[in-house]
């Protein structure tokens, strides 16, 4: 019994502190992502994707990069650019690096992971982007994006505000309570995946041996790093899988990617796990949704392909380069997470920039509608996340008490 006790405490401080570490990244990054999108317009972006093929590519990884990291966000936007003209590869350009390219993602990543995933994951991105645009090319699937658009001719139009420019938007006081809006909207859209997400990596730190990773991914552990083909392919094969598993957003996900990586999964499988979030089942009945069943099926084993090519590719040239990082490198577990140093003034600073903006929001933007599309979720998943998040309150505040109270 007391053990069990001891692990829930440090299950449950471990959580505790891999937020304390993330939040001013958190703050910081969806801070920047609704001033753009605000202040960038989807009438904008379409106006310019559809036309060359080249640019429209272009164009979308850049829309994407300055868009949200939100999958269901990015969903609904790239629904809304491919049914107003953007091209499919252009639209799928844009979905690729909304969730894999954005600045927030790779904050939290050089939190947890360290600067070799930061350039894995905006380099892997590209990577993605690039191989989809080829097999598209080869496959060359137009009867299905023809019926895709006939799926959507029915849906009513996107609402786009483009009364104002970006200029005049941003020296507006109703931009900034936009802004501030938006900003909490971003929060709504990813508590849920956040508190189970960091739930799960910190009952996975103190209750989960090594030797279930060592079984699931195979050689893994006792500071191996060389792998072969095979084995770094089914590292590949089983990361997305395990993301399929917890159904959490690639935000929720980087700290127990950072635990995979510690208990020596290999650069491509960690890799492979951060880049599944568009290929798990949500995201598959959405598009299905939107698209049809058999586009939706066709962009998952396009996104799953490049996938794969994208981690291999990744894996042997860091390792070609002798850059692989060093699983010794994350010791997230055994951090002093709330000691005094730049997070926590970080914290501090945001929390209160935060704070400015809620009470802007709250004051402010009685007449601002809401700002973005979602998706439309499953109301079962999302009821499911939602008691469960509860549920990890319950764990993480039981679990204190413990550590603190009682051990």
């Amino acid at each position: 019994m007391n053990n069990f006790l001891k692990q829930w405490s440090e299950a449950a401080f471990t959580t505790t502190g891999f937020f304390w570490m993330a939040l001013w990244a958190f703050a910081l990054g969806y801070i920047i992502s609704s001033m753009i999108q605000v202040f960038v317009t989807e009438k904008k972006m379409q106006e310019t994707m559809g036309k060359n093929e080249g640019k429209g590519v272009l164009l979308g990884t850049f829309f994407g990069f300055i868009s949200s990291s939100c999958s269901f966000a990015a969903l609904a936007s790239t629904k809304s650019l491919f049914k107003k003209g953007a091209s499919f590869i252009s639209s799928i350009a844009f979905l690729l690096a909304s969730t894999n390219l954005v600045i927030e993602l790779g904050i939290i990543i050089s939190i947890f992971l360290g600067w070799q995933f930061v350039v894995g994951e905006y380099v892997g991105g590209l990577l993605l982007i690039l191989i989809s645009w080829i097999l598209i090319r080869l496959i060359n699937p137009k009867k299905l994006i023809e019926n895709a658009r006939k799926n959507l001719k029915n849906q009513d139009d996107d609402d786009m505000d483009t009364s104002k420019s970006w200029k005049k938007k941003i020296q507006s006081e109703k931009g900034w309570a936009k802004v501030s809006k938006q900003y909490g909207m971003e929060w709504k859209m990813v508590w849920k995946d956040v508190t189970v997400g960091f739930t799960i990596a910190g009952i996975v730190a103190a209750f989960v041996p090594d030797a279930f990773f060592q079984t699931l991914f195979i050689n893994s552990g006792n500071g191996n790093t060389d792998f072969t083909f095979f084995e770094i392919l089914e590292h590949i094969i089983v990361g997305p899988v395990a993301a399929f598993m917890t159904f959490i957003g690639s935000m929720g996900n980087i700290p127990l990617a950072a635990l995979l990586f510690g208990k020596g999964v290999s650069f491509a499988g960690v890799m492979a796990f951060i880049f599944s979030d568009l290929v798990v089942f949500p995201v598959l009945r959405i598009n299905a949704k939107y698209y049809g069943w058999k586009m939706s099926l066709f962009i998952v084993f396009l996104l799953f392909t490049a996938l794969i090519g994208t981690s291999l590719i990744l894996h042997y040239s860091f390792d070609f380069l002798n850059i692989l990082p060093d699983p010794s490198q994350v010791k997230i577990q055994d951090s002093d997470y709330f000691k005094i140093d730049y997070t926590f003034f970080l914290n501090i600073a945001f929390l209160a920039l935060s704070g400015f903006l809620i009470y802007l929001g709250f004051f402010k933007s009685t007449a601002v509608k809401q700002m973005k599309e979602m998706a439309p979720k499953s109301q079962l998943l999302e009821n499911v996340l939602k008691y469960a998040a509860l549920v990890c309150y319950v764990w993480l505040g039981g679990g204190l008490m413990v550590k603190f109270f009682i051990l």
